[in-house]
């Protein structure tokens, strides 16, 4: 079977060869971890993956090959399963929607969310007061309220200010060549060159010119020529951002192949005092914001990319994220990188028709100094020369 994975990763384009195999042998073979699927899994991946952008790769080979062997990861819920189970959506008209008011601002649903949930004793289905499914409720899903927290089930009107459930993201691949041309074409007018490194490039010129003067072969070396550009690249994912997955690996992949020093960081709707290199462990495993703040220098330009779309509170309340209580706002956080890289932009996936739509991108527009573009060729071109405009 570790055979056929080895094949198999080989296939899908990871460089992996007989010594990370090997390895992979020798490490089980002295039990350094516990005989878990889980473990196996961190361990093989340690072992063979060198790039973070083959992460995605990785775990669809793993999941192929060793199918069933994992079980699903669930988390333990304080509200039971039958209380949530969909047996009727809710669908409402225009004039419906308008007649269900929201409960007010943000302490205000957050306190009577802790107070539904100390009174409810049972399943609720269809109502407009407590958890359940299928009703006009802020607390539940499947049904509508125009400001809630949706508890597990799928979004349908993208209205909730906070979501309690497991949520599951996917790295990117650097690996995907379909329409990353335009877009690398567009990335290369962020371009500064520099000659860095060993001299192990043959320049041609001078040894002509050495030749010619000397009288006999003169081989001329010279450092290779690289960007010297360093940029910091925020992504957003999950959530509203699944449908542009396509988009956003071409513009990762294209990233990776044009720019020699590339940091990326994960986020999810908002910038917060945290981010992830892995989606799989981005709560176990997350770098502080302030470090990447201290870490990097001034000198280097900052992309967020993100379609912006989110409770207004996320951007504005502590406490807003969707998933944890945090101490300061999101505005805060885009505030202090807006302050310490002054070549800062964002790019926007969803049509620039619908921005003025949603206020969630009003607000960000607004604290990046209106530098959001939109994620298209013309968008990265215009958003590229942003970036080299002279400070």
């Amino acid at each position: 079977m570790l055979l056929n994975f080895l094949d198999a990763l080989r296939a899908a384009g990871i460089p992996v060869g007989i010594k990370e195999h090997l390895l992979l042998l020798e490490a089980l073979d002295r039990d350094v971890i516990a005989r878990r699927p889980e473990d196996f899994y961190y361990l093989a991946r340690a072992t063979y993956v060198k790039d973070e952008g083959l992460l995605d790769r990785f775990d669809q080979v793993f999941a192929q090959v060793f199918k069933g062997v994992l079980s699903a990861q669930g988390v333990e819920a304080d509200i039971p399963e039958e209380w949530l189970r969909l047996v009727a959506e809710r669908y409402l008209s225009a004039e419906e929607m308008e007649k269900i008011k929201s409960l007010g601002d943000w302490d205000t649903i957050m306190d009577t969310l802790k107070k539904r949930l100390e009174e409810q004793k049972g399943r609720h289905q269809g109502g407009n007061k407590w958890v359940g499914t299928g009703g006009t409720s802020p607390f539940g899903h499947g049904g509508y309220n125009p400001e809630g927290v949706r508890i597990g089930g799928e979004s349908r009107h993208k209205r909730a200010i906070k979501v309690w459930e497991q949520r599951d993201f996917a790295n990117l691949d650097n690996s995907k060549d379909l329409g990353t041309r335009n877009i690398k074409v567009a990335l290369r007018r962020l371009r500064r060159f520099a000659r860095e490194g060993a001299a192990d490039e043959l320049d041609l010129d001078e040894t002509i010119r050495g030749t010619a003067r000397q009288g006999w072969l003169d081989i001329r070396m010279r450092p290779e020529r690289h960007n010297a550009v360093k940029l910091l690249l925020f992504l957003d994912v999950g959530g509203s951002m699944d449908p542009f997955i396509t988009l956003c690996e071409d513009l990762f992949s294209a990233a990776t192949g044009e720019f020699k020093n590339l940091e990326f960081f994960y986020f999810h709707n908002c910038l917060y005092e945290g981010v992830w290199k892995d989606n799989r462990r981005r709560f176990a495993e997350r770098t502080p914001t302030w470090d990447i703040l201290h870490k990097y220098g001034h000198d280097y330009k900052v992309i967020f990319v993100g379609d912006a779309a989110m409770s207004p509170y996320e951007i504005s309340h502590p406490g807003g994220s969707v998933e944890h209580m945090n101490e300061e706002s999101g505005a805060v956080w885009l505030e202090r990188v807006a302050h310490t890289y002054p070549a800062t932009v964002w790019l926007n996936p969803t049509p620039q028709a619908h921005w003025g739509y949603s206020q969630s991108t009003r607000l960000i527009r607004d604290l990046m100094n209106d530098r959001m573009y939109p994620l298209t060729i013309a968008g990265i071109d215009e958003a590229m020369r942003e970036l080299t405009r002279k400070r």
